[in-house]
């Protein structure tokens, strides 16, 4: 089957990516940069997330944020950005005639932003208020210590916003200096998907972005993986339910395990039908909500677990998610539950490519973080190939003794009990 995208790369290193929709009415338009918060120093730490949000804030030729607005929401289209550990990504989605607009807003935004002092001071108290929401939420707030006891004092380890205090520190030239640093060419992808050619979009890409100087790509740190401080962290709220983490490392972004742990965390943790909900919630009643999760970076990954449960069924709720796992790990999952689990993970990756913004993401996340976008075919093929031992295989080699981190945030707990429920023997 011939691939739907097609690539294009500009003579500066600038890669474009489009992706083909005839029948659709819109085109969606994303710049992805290799810039996220694992690039940032202690003192900086946040500095990713905080660009992103002055790049709405005012151009040469836009110099207020209602202008960039305006320009996007007066052709009936919408726009925004996202900071992940690797990534930053600007896009807007607009009626497919409205292209051109779309790419020359996108363009103005990233390279000409005034990145003003004054308006610098005033959306400090925007980023930090959002810092504050997530401490509000406690579940949010559960996630972000997860990170820490898991990682560390490293930058995978430190929060993608930064804290309070980092961000009142930062400056308009810390900005402008990690800017020059880390958008360049060669860690930039534009992905267009919808009702457009890749010839229009090239020529776009041409106009806006080619006589972007060419610079090399800095280096960035490998993660260590080391569970080297406190493997439990436990912050006591006034609330009524506790808000548990459990984490370990797993596969890094391209391991060819990748599809056998999707379907091992479908069996564990996805959905209604998984070994989690049926033992936590419906057997047991322990919690309203419990699931788990995968995330993959380039060179380290991890599984997490999240449930919410009262102090009275806290550690009974951690032993029974650390029996579920290691029952992975004594015997594969039988025929008919693999099959299900292979057929929920097959159908949900292809459900969620239904929107020209989810193929636009897919294609240049892809592209940026890995130099290909692989076949939507290969990837099913892939997860129709593992077999239940291939399962228990991942599970093995992932869950033992003394692989855990956990975070909560409650009425009480204590870590060194949940600890040793955690990462006793077996």
């Amino acid at each position: 089957m011939a691939e739907p995208w097609q690539i294009s790369t500009l003579g500066n290193g600038m890669r474009v990516v489009t992706t083909p929709v005839p029948t659709a009415q819109s085109v969606s338009v994303n710049i992805f940069f290799g810039v996220g918060s694992r690039q940032e120093s202690p003192r900086t730490n946040g500095v990713s997330h905080f660009i992103e949000h002055m790049l709405f804030k005012g151009t040469e030729r836009r110099p207020d944020a209602v202008q960039i607005a305006e320009a996007i929401e007066g052709a009936g289209g919408v726009l925004n950005a996202y900071t992940s550990k690797e990534l930053t990504c600007y896009w807007n989605q607009v009626p497919f005639d409205r292209l051109p607009l779309a790419v020359d807003v996108i363009a103005d935004m990233c390279r000409h932003s005034l990145i003003d002092p004054a308006e610098v001071a005033r959306e400090r108290a925007v980023v930090q208020q959002e810092l504050r929401r997530t401490f509000d939420q406690p579940g949010a707030w559960a996630s972000e210590l997860l990170g820490r006891a898991t990682f560390g004092d490293q930058p995978m380890g430190w929060p993608i916003g930064g804290t309070i205090e980092t961000v009142e520190a930062l400056t308009a030239d810390d900005m402008r200096g990690h800017m020059q640093t880390w958008y360049t060419p060669a860690d930039t992808v534009l992905s267009v998907t919808g009702n457009t050619t890749h010839d229009a979009v090239v020529r776009l890409a041409e106009q806006h972005f080619a006589d972007v100087p060419a610079r090399a790509r800095p280096t960035v740190a490998a993660a260590a993986e080391a569970l080297d401080g406190a493997r439990v962290v436990v912050e006591t709220r006034e609330i009524a339910q506790c808000h548990l983490g459990i984490a370990l490392y797993a596969l890094p972004r391209m391991h060819p395990d990748r599809f056998a742990l999707t379907v091992l965390n479908t069996i564990l943790g996805r959905g209604m039908s998984s070994r989690l909900f049926k033992e936590v919630r419906e057997r047991r009643g322990l919690a309203y909500s419990v699931g788990s999760g995968t995330s993959r970076y380039n060179d380290v990954g991890t599984m997490s677990i999240s449930a919410g449960v009262t102090l009275e069924h806290l550690e009974e709720a951690t032993q029974v998610v650390r029996d579920e796992l290691f029952k992975l790990t004594s015997a594969p999952p039988e025929a008919a539950e693999a099959a299900r689990a292979r057929d929920f993970a097959t159908g949900n990756f292809r459900l969620g490519l239904e929107s020209t913004m989810a193929l636009a993401q897919r294609a240049g996340e892809s592209l940026l973080m890995t130099g290909a976008i692989e076949q939507v075919d290969d990837v099913v093929a892939q997860l129709a190939a593992v077999t239940p031992d291939d399962v228990q295989r991942v599970a093995s080699a992932l869950f033992r003794p003394g692989a855990f981190a956990a975070a909560l945030v409650g009425p009480g707990g204590d870590a060194s009990h949940l600890d040793e429920i955690l990462n006793g023997a077996v």
